[in-house]
């Protein structure tokens, strides 16, 4: 990383002032010119000699530049032809100097320990013209950016340290050089820097380009090296690294050589020439040459590698057009391992990838691809070798294993293999043809080059290997042959041409003579012709055929020497042709000595031939031949294989196929027959025991899909040769196969427990399949266009297809005799490909995902329910091709992460949150430049979430998923064609790609238990016997990040109660914590094993659906277990008690270069500073008055439901007293952890933000922020024994932040936010102020140091603040040292410390880091990453250190080592530190409290909990719990056992009304809940009792309180309902929207029967329904209902619903005034009936007076008012005496006695009293303010 002056980026000719010549030098014609292109001056060098004209800095060669920038950039332009060169020296970290230089005088690149030589071509070459040479005559100015840190980790295997100097030589132009740190874009504009993820060039580096011009084409941009060679950040050592991960090896590599381009491409990625890479010592190739067509005799190229046999490629003009030679000709690099079993492409580095690469090839199923007559047997008959696509396969034939040759990218058209098993010819299909020459024992690539032909179609080596002779067509489609010379590859030497030449008959096969390696043969139609090879002419002459020139040849073999010893002048040579004839044929005479025809006949009756004859008729049409010293076996198209004696006197064995043979071979022992057919089969029938043995099967098409099964193992796929194909994951063999001729397969699932598959088909219909049976079960045709998706749930309840017309089915699979839940229309996008990711359910069952009602958008629905919970619009401007983007694949992550992955048109993939939609990250799958993306139709993630797996045209792409910065993919070829799916095995431990073929691939890296999720635990699986960490120094240099250790069994990462579903139940259970995901919380997912209440999550926003269900505890009599370990959700959480090694433990000091990008970003939410909520209160509040809350004897505080989880160490516990203290808004609430009874300390006139408990626990510090009505914040310190505020101080102007007494308590040391940062100390004697001082910079904590009351600590932004404090006399004075903290901590903020064992001292920082100071020395001496969000806090006692984070994890750390590592330096060895245990709680975490032996505390997170942690049993146990937003409605039950709350949250929760302690949750996601009523009394018994809530959607929503489950959804309104309440019989519900509509409703039924428009236009705020004869009020009904609405209107009806009848009573309208807002809000319209008289009315609203009207029915007028200070927010009336209660916006509660006309005012909230409600007893009085629930004891009741 470069230093602070250094960067962003350094003007190196200002720096050093070239100008004036004193800090450089300059030699020779050197001279400032004017340059009408950049229109200002530039530096001109020229002369004859480089080396005596040019710039030098600095000026002396004994002093150094010192420049520590990655990347150089020179800007400059060489004069028209004439060479030029730059020189650079560069100093490694070891102090080597290397000398850098580039030029275009040099041929080739040269390499010494200690000097680069590279060619530098700055313009495009044409076939005329030579790699290097002049600069031509319209050379343009170019930005040379050169990333010296590559430059010689590449070459050298060194570490770049700094620049030393430069030298600027003859002949150019230059305008400046630059270093920097970053990677500057030169052709990228703002506007376009905006939508892509590169950095702009500076505008002072930039070159100016006019107004509508193209910065390409002006001028050149050269990246050295390219992107493609992307290496580690550090040198190699082969002695550490497995083969499979040695980068730098024999296999093609970039060449070493920039090559300009100007091109306009995306990211301006110059191409590069390909080479042998030089090799980890230094030892580099020469440059390749062009391919020479010379005779065997031309020398040896220059282009082998030292090393080993050489890579000779095409010229690099030729290379560029021929693309499928490599994909890496344009930037990406194609790594072939000396094992040539994993193809490579790197486009970044992988440094994430352990090991490298991660993929293996280990099976292929498939066979041919371009045909299926290349087969081949080895010379020893132990294998066979075949092509598949684009692989070359070596299966031997005992052991069915498979070894492969690795490098085509298309398919193979031709195979020939030598005698002694030494060479390997493989030719590709597609034009022009590349040829590979491979090592057939090493499966090295010899040699690649271009054939001359543009398709090859036969290849054939002579014995010895020394000649290969090929058939094709040229570019106008005439036959060529053509003769090369291979005998010089298997030394280093190259191919030559020996001879080529053309022939208008027709060849279609060919082959060398065994005996004279200078003869051949072909046949063709009508034609068999002989060819020979001498003086470099191919000459041929054809054989005198007589009647049989007619005939159609299709193959021919020489008859072999039985003693295996030639026979030139006996040559016999067998023909055959698709009529049926065998003609024997004399290759010396040039005559056919035999004739003979293959006939069919058959026996009566009989099915097949039984006979064959060779005498006149149709004859059965012969596709190939082999012949054997004793035999000749022939394939024919009728199926069969036979093999005949020489004299084809009868059959001597028959083997019938499934297909066409299409290819036999017999082996060189001549007991075995190898055949292919056209079908896709290939086998060997043994002539010893006369048994047929199937080899491979195939689909003949490419597969469109696949799914594997788990428990047997098994594989099936779908193809377009209309089949579905079983087969047995570990040998690869097909079990079985299912043919339609007429319904064409498209998608395919396996049921997860039943030995079934499902199918979906082209026609719609979608049938299940029995694998014992093998038929169909069931079918289904609930579709009318093709099937695109199939998935099921993994536990097999439901089955989900869909369509091409967009419809979507749902079936239930509880069953074998599964059938159609329902099916929905318009869902899934229309006319969609099929494809495997299609549809995607998340892995824990319930969610359902897919691309739909549109391309642009990806819709999320419940599985069970098909509610819809979130649509995301992907659709954004495709900049490469100025179309709108579109979705095309889904797929989900782990439960634990919550994560929607969506691949998309534009080559991106979007990570989404599954709940809320948002985006979490976002990926460009990278591809070539000026190649358009190809959709990708198929992607996954494994289990533990660190591979994401993405089929890309042809290509696989792995990536690192863990890694937010991922540096780019690992790229695999091998298939020829589109790879249409992608997939883990269920054990993860292998991937499979399917398109042309099925690939099997081993994963390399370690398994998911020993892997994390990001942003979740990962888990590991190393025993006690981890072996300790690596002394720390040794490892200084590198700071290996290791894996953290994690415990083998904990406690589950979220908390809830997780139960069965009921019998009969119709939805799914989602586990989730007790709030619920929100709009506050994006992870859904919850895991049992927590004490707590019941919760019913239901995913839904918007449609009808089923149901969901709930379990219950506690007083409904349901007792639930919590979810076993053992369950698969569970399966990747650590242990308990196993420890493994600490990941990014290290020693600090050395430098660590691999942090030095982008530092992290996650910040802990309370560790910047206390948020307080929105205070609602004015200030005519009281006039700045708070009055008790207990004050007078109307109204006692009883309890406080909530706890302020915006706050900050605002819990304290101290478990020898027992003393139990958190806040709650204004209030101090002291529990009893025991009873459950509460105290309530008020006090204070804002929210509390933090406390401080005394070490002697006599002394209570709460502080709090600034209020409406005073200027600064209170600290209010209270006396724990009494309850009493003793001293109330005001020592900041700002909010304290923290608050800590030293360890004598004779101080308090108070410090303020980030806008005031006052540190202030008192004396705690008298409060009085001892010592303040103004702090530089944000502070995020302050501690005093237990072992010395004198010393205190601060941490904040980059630094730790040692304070001393020094007494004299009554005067205390600070001392302050500061000490930077180190780069290899990172650059985020210190958030949190504590003090360890003396002197130790322990910070968290922003970035997950936990630090550890030495407080004597003032030195930080080791780091390591404890979480990957922000630490929030830590606590130490003993030898074991507690650590929160933003991520709402809890980790137990023992620390007991790390003394141990300060005393002995850097020479220490230990265990160090490992992790004990982990929770994860369900928020931020924000206070703790815990015993001095850290076994069990308290937690406090930002979701508004406190926990009880017990790290001896590894649980979490929930103490206070309330909504996480604002509270919209308290209902309570007929009895007054329970109340009901429903929040903005989306819950439903239900109270014990007595100790007020959760006992149901229900859970809507994403969603509001606005309001909420309780069935009456009258509707039944007590068992069914229901709740009715309205939502933010305008779905209502009843639930059984007794059954906790949801029984009806219905949708009466189409916007957002207001307010509901049920009739007095309890059979209607009546419901108000937020667009003045009242609908009545049947709540069995869910049927709206009536809608009521009346007061349309203003939301309905409130609907009161009483019981009352109507006959006073001249009217018939039994209920009489009012409704209020925002335009101060109230309505009053009669109503008696059971015969359906309703009658307006009376209408009430009240004037509003024109501005009435309260704190920018409109005051409510609230009405009631008064409850101690039936024949009044109460109203409250905006009116002209702050009054509540009250209002007689009977009389029609207004018979009372009732002044009040404010506009009212809420209303409730006792019902059992004469009191009112009513809320205010000003944080203030009034409660008005009626009777007897007075009132008395309540202080406690700290924000908007919005919500009042008597219990129908009148016993008590619950209001809330905000998400603060408070109850309210009416005494004398």
């Amino acid at each position: 990383m470069a230093r602070a002056w250094q960067h962003p980026f350094l003007n190196v000719f200002r720096h050093f002032r070239v100008d004036e010549w004193k800090r450089s030098a300059k030699q020779g014609d050197v001279a400032v010119v004017t340059d009408k292109t950049l229109k200002g001056a530039v530096y001109r060098i020229r002369g004859s000699v480089s080396a005596a004209n040019y710039i030098q800095l600095p000026k002396s060669s004994t002093q150094s530049l010192g420049l520590t920038g990655r990347y150089l950039y020179v800007l400059f332009r060489p004069l028209p032809s004439k060479h030029f060169v730059i020189h650079l020296d560069v100093s490694s970290k070891d102090n080597q100097v290397i000398r850098v230089s580039f030029s275009n005088l040099f041929k080739e690149f040269k390499s010494t320990a200690t000097w680069l030589q590279f060619p530098l071509v700055l313009e495009a070459r044409t076939p005329q013209r030579d790699l290097v040479g002049l600069a031509p005559s319209g050379a343009r100015w170019t930005c040379l950016q050169l990333d010296l840190q590559d430059v010689l980790l590449v070459y050298l295997n060194r570490c770049y340290g700094h620049l030393k100097s430069i030298r600027l030589c003859a002949s150019l132009l230059v305008r400046n050089l630059y270093t920097s740190d970053l990677c500057f874009e030169p052709a990228i504009s703002g506007a376009q820097w905006a939508k892509l993820p590169v950095t702009p060039m500076p505008r002072e580096m930039a070159f100016p380009v006019p107004k509508g011009e193209s910065w390409h084409d002006r001028y050149i941009h050269v990246r050295f090296p390219s992107e493609s060679l992307k290496v580690p950040s550090k040198p190699i050592e082969k002695s550490c690294s497995p083969p499979e991960a040695v980068l730098l090896g024999p296999g093609p590599q970039p060449l070493p050589c920039p090559v300009a381009s100007s091109k306009p491409v995306r990211f301006s990625v110059s191409p590069v020439v390909q080479t042998p890479s030089p090799t980890a010592s230094g030892r580099a190739a020469l440059a390749p040459r062009p391919f020479p067509e010379v005779s065997l005799s031309q020398e040896r190229s220059d282009a082998s590698n030292a090393d080993g046999p050489g890579f000779h490629s095409l010229e690099p003009w030729a290379q560029l057009e021929a693309s499928d030679i490599h994909t890496a000709a344009a930037g990406t690099h194609v790594l072939t391992h000396e094992s040539a079993e994993v193809p490579v492409a790197r486009t970044g580095s992988c440094e994430g990838f352990l090991p490298d690469p991660v993929l293996r090839l280990k099976g292929v199923i498939g066979f041919g691809g371009h045909g299926t007559r290349q087969a081949l047997w080895t010379p020893d008959g132990a294998a066979v070798v075949y092509p598949c696509h684009a692989v070359i396969v070596v299966l031997l034939v005992d052991t069915g294993e498979q070894r492969f040759f690795l490098g085509h990218t298309d398919k193979v058209s031709a195979l020939a293999l030598d005698g002694s098993s030494s060479l390997l010819a493989s030719a590709q299909a597609r034009a022009p043809s590349v040829m590979r020459l491979w090592d057939f024992q090493t499966g090295r690539c010899l040699c690649l080059f271009r054939s001359p032909m543009h398709v090859v179609c036969s290849l054939s080596f002579s014995d010895s290997g020394a000649l290969l002779c090929g058939v094709g067509k040229d570019h106008h489609g005439r036959t060529m042959v053509v003769a090369w010379g291979t005998g010089q590859v298997g030394l280093g030497g190259e191919v030559v041409v020996l001879a080529k030449a053309h022939t208008d008959f027709d060849v279609q096969a060919f082959r060398v003579t065994f005996f004279d390696e200078t003869r051949m043969a072909s046949c063709g139609q009508g034609s068999v012709r002989l060819w020979r090879l001498r003086g470099g002419v191919l000459r041929s002459c054809p054989v005198d055929l007589g009647e049989h020139h007619a005939l159609q040849f299709t193959d021919l073999a020489f008859k072999q020497a039985r003693d295996g010893c030639p026979e030139p002048s006996a040559a016999m040579l067998f023909v055959c042709s698709r009529s049926g004839h065998i003609l024997e044929i004399d290759c010396q005479r040039m005559v056919v000595r035999h004739a003979r025809r293959l006939l069919p006949t058959r026996t009566p009756g009989g099915p097949h031939p039984q006979k064959q004859t060779f005498s006149s008729g149709p004859g059965i049409a012969i596709s190939s031949l082999s012949v054997s010293p004793a035999m000749c076996a022939v394939g024919s198209e009728d199926g069969f294989l036979r093999l005949w004696p020489l004299d084809f006197s009868s059959v001597l064995l028959e083997a019938e196929h499934e297909g066409p043979v299409s290819s036999v071979c017999v082996s060189p022992d001549g007991l075995r027959v190898l055949s292919a057919t056209s079908s896709g089969h290939l086998g060997f029938l043994d002539t010893l025991s006369r048994v047929y043995h199937m080899l491979a099967r195939s689909h003949t098409a490419p597969v469109l899909a696949l799914a594997m099964e788990q428990r047997r193992g098994q594989l099936a796929t779908v193809s377009q040769d209309r089949t579905v194909r079983i087969w047995d994951l570990a040998t690869l063999q097909q079990l079985y196969d299912f043919t339609s001729s007429e319904d064409a397969p498209c998608a395919v699932t396996f049921h997860p427990t039943r030995p079934t598959f499902f199918c979906g088909f082209s026609s719609g219909a979608v049938r299940s399949f029995s694998l014992e049976a093998a038929e169909v079960l069931v079918e289904h045709t609930c579709h009318r266009g093709a099937v695109t998706g199939l998935t099921a749930t993994p536990d097999g309840r439901l089955l989900f297809s869909s369509c091409s017309q967009g419809s979507l089915a749902q079936y239930s699979c509880a069953d074998p005799q599964w059938h159609v839940l329902r099916v929905a229309a318009d869902m899934v996008c229309p006319d969609a490909p099929a494809s495997p990711s299609a549809l995607a359910v998340s892995r824990d069952g319930r969610l359902l995902a897919f691309v739909g009602p549109s391309r642009c958008t990806v819709t999320v629905m419940g599985s069970a329910s098909l509610d819809e919970l979130l649509r995301v619009d992907i659709g954004t401007l495709d900049l490469a091709s100025s179309r709108l983007d579109s979705a095309m694949a889904v797929c989900f992550g782990p439960a634990a992460l919550g994560h929607l992955l969506v691949s998309t048109s534009s080559n991106r993939v979007v990570v989404l949150d599954a709940v809320s939609g948002r985006i979490i990250r976002e990926s460009t799958v990278f591809q070539l430049p000026g190649v358009h993306p190809e959709p990708c139709p198929s992607l996954t993630l494994s289990e533990d979430a660190r591979f994401l797996l993405i089929a890309a045209g042809r290509t696989i792409k792995v990536w690192d998923y863990a890694t937010q910065a991922s540096p780019g993919p690992q790229v695999y070829i091998g298939h020829s064609e589109p790879v249409q799916a992608v997939a883990f095995s269920p054990d993860q431990q292998q991937v499979l790609s399917a398109g042309d073929a099925v690939f099997l691939w081993d994963v390399l890296a370690p398994t998911e238990s020993d892997q994390s999720f990001p942003g979740a635990p990962p888990a590991c699986k190393t025993g006690p016997g981890a072996g300790p960490l690596e002394d720390a120094a040794s490892r200084a240099s590198e700071l290996p990040r290791q894996q953290v250790p994690k415990p083998c069994q904990a406690s589950p990462p979220r908390l809830g109660v997780c139960a069965r579903p009921p019998e009969g139940g119709d939805g799914t259970l989602s586990p989730s914590d007790e709030e619920g995901p929100c709009e506050e919380s994006c992870d859904p997912e919850g895991l049992g094993q927590a004490s707590g209440p019941p919760v019913l999550t239901e995913e839904e926003a918007g449609r009808a659906g089923d149901g969901a269900w709930a379990a219950a505890v506690g007083s409904w009599g349901l007792a639930l277990p919590p979810r076993s370990p053992g369950q698969p959700r569970e399966q990747w959480r650590a242990g308990q008690g196993r420890w493994c090694r600490c990941r990014g433990l290290r020693t600090v000091g050395a430098r660590d270069t691999r942090n030095s990008g982008a530092p992290r970003t996650t910040y802990l939410a309370s560790c910047k500073a206390f948020t307080p909520a929105r205070v609602s209160c004015s200030p005519h509040s009281a006039k700045g008055t708070c009055p008790p809350p207990a004050s007078g004897g109307w109204l006692r505080l009883k309890a406080v439901v909530g706890y302020s989880g915006n706050g900050r160490a605002n819990m304290v516990w101290r478990p020898d007293t027992g003393f139990f203290a958190y806040t709650c808004g204004r209030l101090v609430v002291v529990e009893d952890l025991h009873s459950g009874a509460q105290q309530h300390w008020s006090g204070h006139s804002a929210e509390i933000s933090t406390l401080a408990l005394s070490h002697s626990a006599q002394v209570l510090a709460s502080a709090s922020g600034r209020s409406s009505t005073t200027a600064h914040c209170q600290i209010r310190v209270w006396d724990v024994s009494g309850g009493l505020c003793q001293h109330l101080i005001f020592p900041h102007s700002t909010t304290v932040l923290a608050l800590a007494f030293s360890p004598d308590d004779r101080l308090l040391v108070t410090l303020g936010d980030h806008d005031g940062r006052t540190l202030a100390l008192w004396g705690t004697a008298t409060y009085d102020l001892v010592s303040s001082t103004r702090l530089p910079e944000p502070v995020h904590g302050v501690a005093f140091n237990p072992w010395d009351a004198g010393e205190l600590t601060c941490v904040g932004q980059g630094t730790v603040t040692f304070w001393l404090l020094q007494q004299r006399g009554a005067d205390i004075s600070l001392q302050v040292r500061r000490e930077p903290v180190p780069e290899a901590v990172g650059a985020g903020e210190l958030t949190s410390l504590c003090y360890g064992a003396p002197p130790l001292l322990y910070c968290g920082t922003s970035s997950g880091q936990v630090c550890v100071w030495d407080t004597r020395a003032g030195r930080c001496f080791l780091s390591w990453e404890a979480d990957d969000g922000g630490i929030g806090l830590l606590l130490f006692s003993g030898s074991r250190l507690v650590s929160g984070s933003s991520t709402g994890r809890l980790r137990l750390w023992a620390v007991g080592a790390v003394s141990e590592l300060r005393c002995k330096g850097s020479g220490a060895r230990s265990s160090s530190v490992f992790m004990e245990h982990e929770l994860v709680l369900d928020g931020a975490v924000v206070s703790a409290s815990f015993d001095d032996s850290v076994d069990m505390g308290v937690v406090g997170t930002t979701a508004g909990t406190l926990w009880f942690v017990s790290w001896a049993e590894g649980t979490s146990t929930r103490l206070i719990s309330g909504h996480r937003s604002k509270v919209n409605e308290v209902v309570f039950s007929p009895g007054e056992s329970h109340c009901a709350t429903c929040s903005e949250d989306g819950s439903v929760r239900v109270w014990a009304l007595a100790s007020m302690e959760l006992v149901i949750q229900f859970q809507v996601l994403n969603q509001s809940c606005l309001c909420l009523a309780w069935s009456p009394p009258c509707c039944g018994r007590p068992e069914q009792q229901r709740l009715a809530a309205g939502y933010g959607d305008g779905s209502l929503r009843i639930f059984s309180v007794s059954r906790t489950a949801m029984e009806l959804k219905m949708h009466p309104h189409p916007v957002a309902l207001t307010t509901v309440a049920f009739s007095t019989d309890g059979q209607t519900v009546l419901s108000g929207d937020k667009d003045g509509l009242v609908a009545v409703s049947h709540p069995c039924t869910g049927t709206t029967f009536r809608v009521l428009s009346d007061h349309q236009g203003a939301p309905i705020s409130t609907i009161c329904v009483t019981c009352k004869e109507c006959e006073d009020l001249g009217v018939e009904g039994t209920d009489l209902w009012l409704a209020a609405s925002g335009d101060q209107r109230v309505s009053v009806w009669a109503s008696d619903w059971l015969r359906n009848h309703c009658e307006l009573v009376d209408w009430l309208s009240f004037p509003m005034p024109a501005t009435t807002e309260t704190q920018g809000h409109l005051p409510p319209s609230l009405a009631a009936f008064c409850p101690w008289d039936g024949a009044l009315l109460m109203y409250v609203g905006p009116g002209v007076y702050k009054e509540v009207i009250i209002y007689n029915l009977c009389q029609k007028q207004v018979v009372e008012k009732i002044p009040l200070p404010f506009f009212a927010m809420s209303l409730s009336l006792s019902p059992g005496t004469h009191l009112l209660a009513v809320g205010f916006a000003e944080c203030m509660l009034r409660l008005v006695d009626c009777a007897m006309g007075t009132a008395q005012d309540f202080a406690g909230h700290d924000n908007a009293v919005h919500l009042c409600r008597f219990t129908p007893s009148a016993r008590l009085l619950f209001t809330a303010a905000r998400n603060e629930i408070l109850v309210w004891e009416v005494p004398g009741l």
